[in-house]
């Protein structure tokens, strides 16, 4: 992997943890639709981790959480 790929990786992993945190988002799916109409069109291999996938979930989770109790 090239280093500008790994900084591409990291910029659009930070830029997907940010809309999951926004409780707009109902998990990583609807997040890597989003990352593509932004104009991130490999996101999809970027978010393919698993790992990576459940955390987008969690955080959405919680997100949705926080909003409903306010």
């Amino acid at each position: 992997m090239l280093h500008t790929d790994d900084h591409r990786s990291r910029t659009i992993r930070e830029r997907a943890y940010k809309l999951a945190d926004t409780g707009l988002y109902d998990g990583w799916r609807s997040i890597e639709t989003a990352l593509i109409g932004e104009g991130w069109p490999n996101s999809r291999s970027v978010l393919a981790s698993e790992f990576v996938r459940r955390t987008l979930d969690d955080r959405c989770a919680a997100a949705k959480r926080i909003e409903t109790a306010h």
